[in-house]
């Protein structure tokens, strides 16, 4: 573990000392002026804008979203990503709040985008060894994700590993939480239509009961897949909506219910849907109900890779003896997890509740993270650089 700052901590340190109020003008900026998955030009502007007025010359992505790359054109860049998108929450009221109404960062992505954005800026005059690209991605709060479009775009060539933080709203602003392996699970959604010839409600025998079907489905599935699949991996079925029929004494001939398989096995992950399948024409074979089934991939578990993780938890400690701790693994989904298909890295909590009252969650419209966050995250990034780039360093990082 390196005792003091590395070089490029100690520069991006002082860099903050002298703009920390600009990188938070910065987020103010961001988070009064949300905008939804793949509708982010305003802020890709932004960004862009603030990347050219400090020098650096950013490559916009075809519609939305843009990346920089900073320092020595080496063989191998390392990368950090930043989600810019915000979700279709109502904000609560108060001075700072959200100005596009019905739009909010609601997750904490202009807490993620300051970071990045503060980072890029200061290391534009670091003494850098390698190569640091910077990714801006948009749309990652929708089932189809921004990651694999970025990562058609070529933000990957080149790169050797690529981190990110999340902002943790239960966690306190300091502290770091990390975790080898899966950090978040898979989230895909199911839809499931049932279909039959309906008919009368005093005659089912002459039918095939739509509505019958379906709650077999929603009852049983869960159940059966529990005794299929290893309950140690995580994996859950939970149904969100259930629609046929209209009238109490006539069976539909159509129905439809829709929900979420979670899993925080990637092996799982990638065997799950063909198990559901076989499940489903089972469930629904005693009731005479033909079927469809509508199959959403969304996204694998975010495997943080051992070597990087290991890597970004030291760069951690110089934030305080007390900085690391051990993050438990989230039920929800995060498209960062595409880019660790392709090369190693690792995904951390950043803590960024104030420490008063009960910790907040995401996702909701009273979310109001401590900003001091900001720098702890431009800090860590710093050290994480530093570790990459000596070789020194990487001799005393613990794997």
């Amino acid at each position: 573990m390196l005792e003091t700052r590395g070089e490029i901590e100690s520069y991006v340190v002082d860099w903050l000392r002298k703009n920390q109020y600009t990188v938070l003008d910065w987020r103010r900026h961001l988070h009064q002026h949300p905008e939804l998955s793949h509708m982010e030009f305003a802020t890709t502007e932004f960004i862009a804008m603030q990347l050219r007025a400090k020098g650096l010359n950013p490559q916009r992505f075809p519609n939305t979203g843009l990346m920089v790359d900073i320092g020595p054109d080496t063989p191998e860049r390392i990368a950090f990503r930043a989600d810019i998108d915000a979700l279709p929450i109502t904000e609560h009221e108060h001075e700072g709040a959200s100005k596009n109404v019905g739009v909010m960062h609601a997750c904490g992505h202009d807490i993620h985008t300051a970071i990045a954005l503060g980072f890029a800026c200061a290391l534009k005059n670091a003494p850098l060894q390698s190569g640091v690209r910077i990714i801006f991605q948009p749309a990652e709060e929708v089932m189809d994700g921004g990651a694999p479009e970025v990562i058609s775009y070529g933000a990957l060539e080149g790169v050797s590993s690529i981190f990110a933080l999340h902002a943790e709203p239960k966690l306190k602003v300091g502290k770091i939480g990390v975790r080898t392996g899966a950090i978040t699970s898979a989230g895909d959604i199911i839809e499931i239509k049932v279909k039959g010839p309906g008919g009368h409600s005093s005659r089912p025998h002459l039918s095939a009961d739509v509505v019958y079907g379906l709650s077999k489905l929603v009852i049983d599935l869960p159940g059966l897949l529990s005794r299929r699949v290893d309950p140690r991996t995580g994996t859950v079925l939970v149904f969100g909506a259930i629609n046929a029929g209209y009238a109490a004494n006539a069976i539909p001939e159509s129905g439809s219910v829709t929900g979420t398989i979670r899993t925080g096995d990637i092996v799982v992950w990638r065997s799950i849907e063909k198990l559901l399948r076989e499940l489903v024409a089972q469930v629904l074979a005693p009731t005479g109900c033909d079927f469809e089934i509508n199959y959403t991939v969304g996204v694998p578990p975010v495997m943080n890779d051992d070597v990087a993780t290991a890597v970004l938890a030291d760069a951690a400690r110089t934030l305080g003896p007390q900085a690391v701790v051990q993050a438990p693994q989230s039920s929800g989904g995060e498209d960062f997890s595409w880019y660790l298909e392709h090369v190693p890295g690792s995904m951390a909590r950043l803590g960024c509740w104030d420490g008063k009252g009960e910790p907040q969650d995401l996702h909701r419209a009273g979310l109001m993270p401590d900003e001091r966050c900001i720098p702890v995250g431009i800090q860590l990034f710093a050290g994480i650089v530093d570790r990459l780039c000596d070789p020194e360093a990487m001799k005393h990082v613990n794997t």
